[in-house]
């Protein structure tokens, strides 16, 4: 079981671009973080960046236990290119019971056996980015989110047909099957929207809904 000193706490095993990032965060967000990479240079840059930075190898369940690993709530495991250390990083922490454990995959049949070895929640950074970039390089979207049952959440300008009306009035949701979460004027506090919110020249629109809906919808503007 987790000592209360860590259980809340998050282990972050591989300190490149993704996971030392991830660490940096959670660190600046108030979390304890314990950081493992078995590169001795990269431990040595983050050490100044981070309270625990230990170097070791992360394939050995042994180690990990040695490590004080089982006492942490959750883990991420951020290793990159080498696929067989990412498997198992992840199977080790498996066996030592971890209730909660992120892994990056680099491609669909690598976060298959992430997920077969143990791992509670695979992420794609590089994926998720590309299709990010590729909403918002069209200028259509200021921002984009797309969740795993084909939702999304995005940030776009409004539409021309809603300006100087109220929501009720252009009933964009009843047209586009969107929902307008809320509005942003410029150097005006974010509202949520209502049905009486009135729509101006340079409002951005907060709208949620199925993705190729908001996809559409944003096409508009």
């Amino acid at each position: 079981m987790a000592s209360q000193a860590h259980e809340n706490g998050v282990v972050v095993i591989g300190l490149g671009r993704f996971g030392g990032a991830v660490a940096e965060s959670l660190v600046r967000l108030g979390h304890d973080v314990l950081a493992i990479d078995e590169n001795a240079e990269l431990v040595q840059s983050w050490s100044d960046r981070l309270t625990h930075v230990v170097q070791a190898d992360t394939t050995n369940s042994d180690t990990l236990r040695r490590l004080g690993v089982a006492e942490f709530g959750r883990a991420v495991v951020g290793i990159g290119t080498d696929l067989e250390a990412s498997v198992l990083t992840v199977l080790a922490l498996s066996e030592l019971g971890l209730p909660d454990i992120w892994a990056k995959a680099l491609g669909p049949k690598h976060g298959r056996i992430l997920e077969r070895t143990g791992a509670h929640h695979v992420v794609y950074p590089e994926a998720a980015m590309g299709e990010r970039v590729a909403h918002l390089v069209t200028g259509r979207m200021i921002d984009f989110i797309e969740f795993d049952d084909g939702f999304a959440i995005a940030k776009t300008r409004a539409p021309r047909e809603a300006l100087g009306r109220t929501l009720a009035e252009s009933a964009l949701r009843s047209k586009y099957g969107v929902t307008v979460v809320g509005v942003k004027r410029p150097r005006t506090d974010f509202t949520y929207a209502r049905p009486e919110t009135a729509i101006a020249q340079g409002d951005i629109l907060i709208v949620s809904g199925p993705t190729r809906l908001v996809e559409a919808f944003a096409g508009m503007t």
